[in-house]
């Protein structure tokens, strides 16, 4: 390797910048940050004795020949100097930084791609939590105690693996640094009564780049994930490959998981010790028994944690270039459910035939006559637009538009996950559609269809 990376300290430590400029100035906020004493010259007022008593400099000059007289002054005097934008003329070179303190992470391409550099650096920074250097000190400040209890270097190192990867750096992540340290206390003090936790996270529409940071980073640690059949092949990929993957979805007309045993298993493995992720399709709370499944951790003793996602009539009709709410076509949005319990209350058909306002109706095709009918029947015109999106925001999405009383036919054979929007809202799709998957420029267009 060209470069050995290392980590110096540079508290109270004197270092020179010659130069001024946008480039100057980002070197000396690292440099700050880093607590160094930064003497700034011009290139005018530069002089070599300057360099006598500094650890390092950098020349960030536009005079290639001043710049090349600091770099071998530099050297004669064995001092570190950084040439900017010129490579050859570095005895030592700044990385990309993913700051996490005292966590640091340094990227470099040893000057030859610092571009490609920047952009890994980017990706790591969505990877890793910002609670990661707050873990790293708290943890800092238990490796002593942690020395008493357990002597061997074996035995505290699976200790710190657990811990990072289980409900210790769970709490964390959330900010719950009390709860945390008590955990952390209990694994040490009692690790037979060590519980794990169940944590509800939204996966999203389907299209895996609408999943949330968050919702990555917990799919990432988790030692088991239950997920429903509306959790897109793309996410699923995304868990951490060793965790246990089990399917508990439901679909109409097919053998499903019951609710209950659903429940059952989720709880048990938490109290077995193990990080528990319940994976499910949009937003946990939005029409996904998110709440009922949390209410029985609870009843159980469970502790749990909720990740939202992006719901998906939120993401998938935005897809389809449909916008929920708009000045002149709606002012205002109703969720509906159309697979509800039989012993609940029947719609307000007169309140959700109002005009001007967009219904967003989940898992409706199956009853799209009767809802169509009564619509009708309780006063929604006959010719409000409807659109019925199946497969949102994947790269087989398929839109059909037509108007309230084609809803029958429009939603007769709809490839699932589908979503019924009613409203004038739909009028919009023609101008506003956007989404074509780029592995397939004929996906969208092809799916249209329009009985209007």
């Amino acid at each position: 390797m060209d470069y050995l990376p290392l980590f110096a300290s540079l508290k109270d430590r004197p270092v020179l910048v010659v130069g001024t400029g946008e480039i100057a100035e980002r070197k000396m906020v690292f440099l700050r940050r880093a607590g160094a004493r930064v003497q700034v010259v011009t290139g005018e007022a530069f002089d070599e004795s300057q360099l006598d008593h500094v650890v390092l400099a950098i020349a960030a000059t536009e005079d290639r020949t001043l710049n090349r007289r600091i770099f071998e002054a530099a050297n004669a005097r064995h001092r570190l100097v950084n040439v900017v934008d010129d490579q050859p003329l570095c005895s030592f070179i700044f990385p990309s930084i993913v700051d996490r303190s005292p966590l640091l992470v340094a990227i470099s391409s040893g000057g030859n791609a610092p571009v490609l550099a920047r952009l890994l650096r980017e990706k790591l920074e969505a990877l890793l939590p910002v609670s990661l250097g707050r873990m790293a000190e708290v943890a800092g400040g238990f490796r002593e105690r942690l020395k008493t209890h357990l002597t061997t270097t074996v035995e505290r190192r699976r200790f710190w693996e657990k811990a990072f990867r289980g409900r210790f750096a769970s709490l964390m992540a959330a900010g719950n640094e009390a709860e945390a340290a008590n955990v952390l206390e209990q694994s040490l003090t009692a690790p037979d009564k060590a519980q794990g936790e169940i944590i509800l996270v939204g996966a999203g529409p389907g299209d895996a780049g609408l999943l949330t940071l968050r919702g990555l980073q917990v799919i990432q640690q988790a030692d088991v994930v239950f997920y429903d059949h509306l959790v897109s092949d793309g996410v699923r990929e995304l868990i951490r490959r060793d965790a246990e993957q089990i399917c508990v979805g439901k679909r109409a007309g097919e053998h499903s998981v019951p609710q209950h045993d659903t429940n059952q298993m989720l709880i048990a493995a938490a109290k077995a010790g193990k990080t528990v992720v319940r994976l499910k399709g949009g937003d946990p709370f939005i029409f996904g028994r998110g709440g009922e499944e949390l209410q029985a951790a609870a009843e159980a003793g469970v502790p749990f944690q909720v990740v939202p996602g992006i719901m998906a009539a939120s993401a998938v009709t935005a897809y389809a270039g449909i916008p929920l709410t708009h000045r002149d076509y709606a002012q205002s949005v109703t969720f509906v459910t159309g697979h509800y319990k039989a012993d609940s209350t029947p719609f307000d058909w007169s309140h959700l035939a109002q005009s001007r306002q967009t219904l967003a109706i989940y898992m409706g095709t199956m009853k799209a006559a009767d809802i169509s009918q009564q619509l009708i029947r309780h006063g929604r015109d006959k010719a409000t637009p409807v659109a019925v999106i199946s497969r949102g925001t994947r790269i087989d999405q398929h839109v059909a538009t037509g108007t309230l009383e084609q809803l029958e036919n429009l939603a007769k054979n709809a490839p699932m996950p589908a979503l019924i929007v009613v409203g004038e809202v739909v009028e919009l799709h023609q101008t506003l559609a956007w989404f074509q998957h780029p592995t397939n420029s004929e996906a969208f267009d092809s799916s249209v269809v329009n009985l209007a």
